[in-house]
């Protein structure tokens, strides 16, 4: 396939399939000035043929809207893409011996950087001390993030940057750093790193995107996650070079200053509590491995005035809430905000909630009632759920078992949004839609084809947009062209195990996802008409 040169081009794409609910059984699109202008049948295309710049032929390719990852830290992202990944290290022991490698092939680093540790896997169960991380980078400053991004360990040499860093909040002689500490530390090793290194790091994270199909991303930045400067030079380089769009969100209860920013909605990770990975997350109940119930950092009279603020300025709102506890102060204190200034404005208005993993029926029903979009990552069930995962042993098997109700929150009309939280996942859209349709909780569990509009037409209608997302006259030309194999239906009486390739179903087909299936590789990207990614001939 050959690349189009710009938005302006006309360009035919026949000879394959194209995902599109204009036309079940399309095998041709039109793409005119960054719009779908036409989609049908492979006969009906010979009329657009001498009138288009450039014919692709898709060769039996897929071609599907553009994936959104609705949850992304961008500059961590490509920071993890580029700086040490510690993600599938096996035990403590492989963890220290990659630090010492990274430290050894990077001298020139003023902090070295790295994520994706998760002592829950390592035998033993601990993290690495601080006597131990200074051993292995001779006592240079190092950072490293939890995988879940809400904690971290340090050497002496950084914490020596952050003056007074032992009277804050978190702080650990020894152990992990999490709240005041952890964002005090994170800022510093981030504002140690140069203006290059981070430009680097964010063309690093959009590429990648692109060559898996993302032709959105919602970048969820904040004073506490990264910097002002970082979050207008993202989104200015975003604006100037093609790659997929980006959507900001500044995390700071300021709508004004979230709007000066260039943010769509003071919202994205506004702490309403942390993570269960690191016990801060805030529960009704005690953890079962620990003697408390997490961390609460805006209770539901801080939520309800900043939603009155946001909707009154015409901006999003959005909370970061993950434990039970923590959806019950979102649900009330916007609940609170609809009485203040109405809850068709609410409504309207669309605000978020991040994560939103510990529900129940009386908030998945506030959600609905408050028009309150979902933005969640099917993949923290594939890594963490399961009789023996993460969230069994934080909470045991049965309330492990309530949490990421997908299935729950469609049913009752909640907008869902699916999104990674790059870097504590991977960027990778269809192990999401297999890890929502596939469910480690069966009653949880999707059908393929409603993850694949969450995290398509989902991510748009996150952002007030319900004309993107989708192949159809007049929408953006956002989309993806995939090698796959048999495409295939979901029988309309089982969402996940009976599937159906008869033609006469009049819906579009989607790639069999069933765990073992290969997934899909991206062939190219579009974005607006302009192609931002081609698979070298391989």
């Amino acid at each position: 396939m050959s690349e189009s040169t710009a938005p302006s081009d006309t360009v035919l794409l026949r000879g394959g399939e194209v995902h599109s609910p204009a036309d079940p059984f399309a095998t041709a699109m039109v793409v005119e000035r960054g719009q779908v202008a036409w989609v049908g049948s492979e006969g009906a295309a010979d009329a657009f043929a001498d009138g288009v710049d450039e014919v692709v032929d898709l060769e039996g390719a897929l071609v599907t809207p553009a994936f959104t990852d609705a949850h992304v830290h961008t500059t961590a992202t490509g920071l993890a893409l580029t700086g040490l990944d510690l993600s599938d290290a096996p035990s403590l022991e492989a963890a220290l011996a990659l630090v010492r490698d990274f430290a050894a092939a990077r001298p020139a680093d003023r902090v070295l950087l790295g994520h994706g540790w998760d002592a829950a896997r390592w035998p033993g169960g601990r993290p690495p001390t601080r006597a131990e991380l200074d051993e292995a980078t001779g006592g240079r400053p190092l950072y490293l993030s939890r995988i879940d991004v809400h904690s971290a360990v340090a050497t002496s040499a950084l914490l020596d940057l952050v003056p007074g860093v032992t009277a804050r909040a978190g702080y650990a002689p020894d152990g992990p750093l999490t709240r005041d500490a952890h964002h005090a530390v994170r800022a510093a090793a981030l504002g140690a790193i140069g203006g290059e290194q981070r430009t680097e790091a964010q063309r690093a994270a959009l590429a990648h995107a692109a060559s898996l199909g993302i032709g959105s991303l919602h970048e969820c930045a904040g004073p506490e996650i990264s910097s002002e400067d970082d979050f207008t030079g993202l989104l200015r380089l975003a604006a100037e070079e093609p790659g997929p769009r980006v959507v900001g969100y500044w995390a700071e209860r300021d709508a004004d200053r979230a709007r000066a920013l260039g943010a769509v909605g003071a919202a994205g990770d506004l702490f309403v509590d942390g993570s269960l990975g690191s016990h801060t997350a805030c529960l009704h109940e005690p953890y079962l491995d620990a003697d408390h119930t997490g961390v609460a950092h805006l209770d539901a009279d801080a939520v309800a005035a900043h939603v009155v603020a946001c909707t009154e300025a015409g901006l999003q709102a959005g909370f970061h809430a993950i434990g039970d506890a923590a959806v019950t102060s979102v649900v009330e204190g916007v609940r609170t905000a609809a009485e203040k200034v109405g809850l068709a404005r609410v409504r309207a208005a669309r605000h978020r909630v991040e994560h939103a993993e510990m529900l129940t029926p009386e908030t998945v029903a506030g959600f609905a009632e408050l028009g309150l979009t979902a933005s969640v990552q099917p993949a923290f069930d594939a890594l963490w759920g399961g009789e023996d995962g993460m969230y069994a042993q934080r909470l045991g098997a049965e309330r492990a078992r309530t949490l990421n109700p997908f299935a729950a929150l469609l049913r009752a009309g909640v907008p869902l949004a699916f999104g990674s939280d790059s870097p504590v996942t991977p960027l990778d859209p269809w192990g999401t839609v297999r890890a929502a349709a596939f469910h480690r909780t069966p009653e949880h569990r999707v059908s393929v084809r409603a993850a694949f509009t969450a995290h398509t037409r989902g991510g748009w209608r996150a952002v007030g947009r319900d004309d993107a997302g989708i192949l159809v006259p007049g929408a953006p030309a956002d989309y993806a062209v995939w090698r796959t194999g048999e495409l295939v239906v979901q029988a309309p009486d089982d969402r996940v195990a009976r599937w159906s390739t008869d033609p006469r179903s009049g819906t579009p087909g989607l790639p069999d996802l069933t765990p073992g299936k290969d997934l899909p590789v991206c062939l190219r990207t579009v974005v607006g008409g302009r192609t931002v990614f081609v698979r070298p001939n391989e």
